[in-house]
């Protein structure tokens, strides 16, 4: 969960990598560091804490070099400190190394490091141990000894690496974490991801994994395990640089969560033929092929793991086909009931997260159909999936996601409608109602966006509580679970959610004086219950926010402040109902003082296990 920036070229390297790494803070900010060739001898400079540190420590300095490499760290092994910021130096100087992932051996490594070639270690780190093995094989050949090295290294990793003795090249490696090249007038670049480098390429090449890069000034060449060349086709950006930029917002969450109206547009819009059927991309299920298809897992972690609860609710209602939806981190780790009459969906933001991902290879190799939900486009669960169904949410910077979950939510009804038409559980009627609904929800986003200030108001109410629950019914449940994840991520309260129904048994005995409780009663069908659970909570003292359809004002006489959504369909409330606890939990951050695009302990790609 780290981010790596790497260029050589006839700029200024220190400044360009260092603007490279500001694009990549989201995915880490313990940490941060630099390292210079300079006439034949490594410079490196690093410091604990926020990119600004680094800048303000080297204010000054002569850093005058042509090549670096760079690191935005997010710990893993080593609390965060000086010493144990990236990059990290072999014994002797000769060589740097960043590095994002883990080094599962690294203790064995370290071991032999130590015993059998007298290295003595400064670091924590699992880090330190790449830089290290690679000086032991180091022979004035960076690429054999990096090649010698990654033979002894086990794990999921993505590296940079410089030699003093070779002033003009940067050897990188991808094993199972995110790698790009970008491709410049007289110069290349190593990076995480695309925002690091779009000011000044926009022509890459997504490397593939066990794949190893050797960039130059003027040229960029890949290998593969055996050190044969491989020919790889670019692949163009065609998004704006100003799509990764606050644009006048104070955060990029509240940026990104008013470019929802957008981004559901376009998930939705692309895929809709002029007749109003559905066309999914590059994906090929035939009725043949779902007729086969008795059991559907929906895998994903966090916030996609929320998305994947509706899309259960979406498939089963719509396709009727089981569908279970488990948290990646557990699913290979219970020897789940896989086989060629499965369908695995995988739903990523990234494409890079590392549990997902390795949930995904378990599924595929016991023969199951790999159909994955990302958003960024030749990511690794998309390159490993049979099919891939993109969604458009465009860049997405703050760590808490708000537009990935709300455009994962359109393929997820997509798929479901796709599945019900070609099996023929759903008639045209109830299809063109639903479709019809869909359509609508731009607009009503727009809507929903404009009480902004009342959500404001009632979290200047709330932000000193310690403690907040969710509650609801039917689909409400998973908008709960995401509504609470929000708050806890980006204001550290302590929240719980949980289905309205099991509050007596257990949870009630929580409820006492002022206890904060945001009652979610978007179900027509549910919606008395849910006016049953608030009395329930309000009798032990709670204080209550009711979210409900703007039509159902019968909510006002129970709870104690009441947060409308336009009406709709039962069925596609969840995009709805989602925005005002995004927004919630937004306010009630900026109230506290807390960095909300940046949460402590947290980083945006999780490509660690």
């Amino acid at each position: 969960m780290c981010g790596i920036v790497g260029y050589v070229g006839d700029g200024n390297a220190k400044d360009i990598i260092i603007d490279g790494l500001k694009k990549l803070e989201y995915r880490g900010y313990d940490s941060a560091g630099i390292a210079l060739n300079q006439k034949n001898n490594l410079v490196v400079r690093k410091k604990i804490g926020r990119i600004a540190n680094l800048e303000e420590m080297i204010q000054g300095e002569d850093l005058t070099s042509h090549i670096g490499i760079g690191h935005t760290r997010w710990a893993t092994h080593g609390a965060p400190s000086d010493v144990n910021s990236h990059p990290h130096l072999s014994q002797d100087g000769r060589i740097a190394v960043v590095h994002n992932g883990i080094i599962e051996n690294f203790v064995e490594l370290k071991k032999w490091l130590t015993e059998e070639k007298g290295i003595t270690f400064k670091s924590e780190t699992d880090t330190e141990v790449i830089a290290q093995l690679i000086g032991v094989y180091y022979e004035h050949d960076l690429v054999d000894a990096v090649y010698k090295a990654v033979e002894k290294m086990e794990g999921a990793y993505a590296i940079g690496v410089i030699a003093a003795e070779e002033p003009d090249k940067i050897v990188a490696v991808r094993r199972d974490a995110p790698l790009i090249v970008g491709l410049g007038n007289n110069c290349n670049f190593i990076a995480s991801d695309i925002p690091a480098l779009l000011k000044y390429a926009r022509t890459i090449y997504l490397i593939e994994n066990n794949e190893t890069v050797v960039i130059t000034k003027n040229e960029a060449k890949i290998y593969d395990m055996d050190r044969n060349e491989v020919k790889r086709d670019v692949f163009h950006v065609t998004w704006d640089a100003d799509a990764a930029e606050k644009e006048g917002y104070d955060h990029f969450m509240l940026k990104e969560i008013h470019e929802q109206p957008k981004g559901v547009y376009e998930t939705l819009t692309r895929r809709l033929e002029k007749g109003g059927s559905i066309k999914l991309d590059g994906i090929s299920l035939t009725k043949e092929d779902l007729d086969k298809i008795n059991k559907i897992y929906i895998v994903a972690c966090g916030t996609a793991y929320h998305a994947g609860l509706v899309g259960k609710y979406a498939i089963e209602k719509f396709a009727r086909i089981p569908v279970e939806v488990d948290v990646a981190s557990e699913f290979r780790y219970r020897d789940p009931f896989v086989d060629d009459h499965t369908l695995f969906i995988a739903v990523s933001q990234s494409g890079e997260t590392q549990d997902t991902l390795a949930a995904l290879r378990e599924a595929k190799n016991k023969g199951a159909r790999i159909l994955s939900v990302v958003n960024v486009v030749g990511s690794s669960v998309a390159r490993e999936s049979h099919d891939v169904f993109y969604t458009w949410a465009g860049p997405e910077i703050a760590v808490a996601s708000t537009k990935a979950y709300t455009t994962q939510l359109i393929c997820m009804y997509l798929i479901a409608l796709y599945m019900a038409t070609q099996k023929g559980t759903i008639t045209k009627e109830y299809y063109d109602h639903i479709m019809d609904e869909l359509k609508q929800l731009p607009d009503k986003l727009e809507e929903l966006l404009k009480s902004e200030k009342q959500i404001e108001e009632i979290a200047k109410k709330q932000y000193r509580q310690t403690s907040v629950f969710y509650i609801g019914r039917g689909s409400d449940v998973g908008i709960s679970y995401e509504g609470s994840l929000k708050l806890k991520e980006i204001s550290y309260i302590n929240s719980f959610a949980i289905a309205a129904g099991e509050l007596k048994h257990g949870t009630i005995a929580l409820m006492e004086q002022g206890t904060l409780v945001i009652a979610l009663a978007t179900q027509d069908k549910l919606y008395d219950k849910m006016l049953s659970n608030i009395q329930e909570v309000k009798a032990r003292g709670a204080y209550v926010i009711g979210l409900a359809k703007k039509s159902n004002t019968a909510i006002e006489e129970q709870a104690d402040d009441v947060i409308y959504i336009p009406d709709c369909a039962d069925e596609v409330t969840p995009v709805l109902a989602v925005v005002p606890l995004q927004l919630f939990a937004y306010y009630i951050a900026k109230l506290r003082g807390c960095d909300i695009d940046k949460p402590k302990n947290l980083a945006k790609s999780v490509t660690v296990e």
